[in-house]
């Protein structure tokens, strides 16, 4: 995608999709604070790493905030999600706080997976949130047999796959949209299209333009490209895709156009981007478009602001409440390891 084709306009969604989403003015400055709280977490993890309290890399996804929160705005608590180990955001918007997030970046027995995961894994079950893969597009089968588990079970859960453009060049990702369509599950396939493939582009190794939505009309699949830095556009499609896979209708396919604000992890400097690129799309920032749309509802700048300020105190206390916990206990390293909440029976 080149720089003229990303969209100028946050009105490009129209008032009636804003309707159909079901997001007023108050639960549109709701989902701006949850991004918010998103974006300063991010922030607060590239800062505790730098300082050496985060162990393992981070993959952060700044810029991608309105692809998760836009999703789980739409989606049921009891929806399945599964992410990429860029998968930070998901976790927060299906339920998890900072504070665990970041105590698991900082390997404290308070994290969310209680320092067994790290920044790679994140994974809150008991919200839905299924966890965050390490390997691309290992996931996308695991929605299907997640999906496929709602059928069995009768329940009217929908799975939803996150994952990268470079994963639509992974076997994995076709052999799971096939499998989808054969027995039409009710999963969703959403691809977080930031045009790199950790550091190549996905246009110069990819014949398709749209890589996930191109491909969907292979597997009799419906696709939609969808402004992935406008909350509203995505609470919409995701919408229109769970109502359609909950009423036996099948899986989607959606392309969310987005970028990201850093390199692929701490360590990249994204020196590859060509100059002025992320300037562009720093003009399409997910929250200032979210901004612009509520400044439109009449919503004022006062409120707006206040719910900045809030997101930045939650973070401040979370990152506080992280660094005073306790460090994980090395005799707690095999337990909750597998189903049974033991290990003896594996050694």
């Amino acid at each position: 995608m080149s720089l003229d084709e990303i969209p100028q306009d946050a009105a490009q969604t129209p008032d009636s999709a804003v309707a159909e989403a079901g997001i007023d003015g108050h639960r549109l400055l709701d989902l701006l604070e949850q991004m918010a709280v998103i974006r300063v977490t991010e922030k607060a993890a590239h800062d505790l790493f730098l300082a050496g309290l985060v162990k393992g890399t981070t993959h952060l996804a700044a810029g991608h905030e309105a692809v998760a929160v836009g999703a789980s705005a739409a989606l049921r608590p009891d929806d399945y999600v599964f992410a990429t180990y860029r998968g930070h955001h998901h976790a927060m918007a299906r339920g998890a706080s900072p504070a665990e997030c970041l105590a698991e970046l900082m390997s404290k027995a308070t994290g969310v997976c209680k320092a067994k995961g790290g920044s790679m894994h994140l994974t809150k079950a008991s919200a839905g949130m299924l966890g965050s893969y390490a390997i691309v597009g290992a996931h996308l089968p695991m929605a299907a047999g997640a999906a496929w588990s709602a059928r069995l079970r009768g329940t009217s859960q929908v799975a939803v796959a996150f994952f990268g453009d470079g994963a639509t060049n992974i076997g994995a990702f076709h052999e799971a949209l096939n499998l989808a369509s054969v027995w039409s599950l009710p999963v969703l396939f959403v691809c977080e299209n930031n045009l790199y493939m950790e550091y190549t582009p996905i246009g110069s190794v990819t014949a398709a333009e749209h890589p996930a939505a191109d491909r969907a009309p292979g597997y009799r699949l419906p696709a939609e490209v969808i402004d992935g830095n406008d909350v509203v556009a995505v609470a919409d499609a995701v919408g229109r895709a769970a109502d359609r896979a909950r009423s036996g209708d099948g899986p989607t396919v959606l392309e969310a156009q987005t970028y990201r604000h850093f390199g692929h992890s701490r360590t990249d400097p994204a020196s590859y981007r060509p100059a002025g690129e992320l300037e562009a799309w720093l003009d399409r920032d997910p929250l200032e478009v979210a901004r612009k749309r509520l400044v439109d509802l009449g919503v004022p700048e006062s409120e707006i602001a206040a719910a900045i300020d809030r997101a930045s105190s939650t973070v401040a206390d979370a990152v506080a409440e992280a660094k005073a916990a306790d460090g994980a206990d090395p005799a707690q390293a095999l337990s909750d390891v597998w189903a049974d909440g033991g290990y003896q029976w594996r050694t």
